[in-house]
């Protein structure tokens, strides 16, 4: 019996310092992207091209959003992840962009995303970021709005709607920019989902998410 105590608080204490050894290296991760995205915020600010500036925020923000996911895993011992604090903190950068263009936005959110693996995390995080900070930064330029979040969570799917009611689709088309391209591989390829844009009669753009969680 002493032998079999031993052996349990043995292996309890391996995976104390299992769990503390994982927290640690998702702490250093986020901190390493954190400085490469304070990096690409300070040549930003330097660069005297719109173009390149606008290009650098952009990779800001998506290493932001990956840092996000890794901040959250480094504070707990469960690896998966409340996606609901991390879209809050993926809304703040909305923000951000937001006050950079001199244009005021409401976000709402409705329902809630729920506990999500890491590998589902991080993706879905990063394809959000495009999505959101897109609808404020072309659909609602130069105006104010309202940008609203649905998710809905049921037991094998999680579905997404991000909605705005700026000026929608130019020719009621997506355009083909890399943006684009970032959040279709995201969504399609390595979440194995599916996204529709469209522009409704009331005017403005929807965005149509559906992730499988089997």
């Amino acid at each position: 019996m002493c032998r079999d105590v031993t052996e349990l608080r043995r292996q309890e204490r391996e995976l104390i310092t299992k769990d503390a050894t994982i927290r640690e290296i998702h702490h250093r991760v986020k901190n390493n992207l954190q400085t490469v995205a304070s990096l690409l915020r300070i040549q930003a600010r330097r660069s005297k091209s719109d173009e390149t500036r606008e290009s650098l925020n952009q990779a800001m923000r998506r290493v932001s959003a990956i840092a996000l996911v890794h901040d959250t895993l480094s504070e707990g011992l469960n690896q998966d992840v409340n996606f609901d604090e991390v879209f809050d903190r993926v809304l703040m950068l909305a923000t951000e962009v937001a006050a950079s263009i001199g244009t005021s936005v409401k976000t709402l959110i409705d329902g809630k995303f729920g506990q999500l693996k890491s590998d589902l995390a991080t993706p879905l995080a990063v394809a959000l970021t495009e999505i959101v900070t897109n609808a404020v930064e072309h659909g609602l330029a130069e105006r104010s709005g309202v940008v609203a979040v649905n998710a809905e969570r049921k037991q094998k799917q999680l579905l997404i709607t991000v909605s705005d009611n700026g000026k929608g689709l130019e020719g009621g088309k997506v355009g083909v920019g890399l943006g684009t391209q970032i959040i279709r591989t995201l969504i399609e390829g390595e979440l194995r989902g599916s996204i529709h844009w469209s522009s409704p009669l009331e005017g403005g753009t929807r965005v149509a998410i559906a992730i499988p969680l089997a």
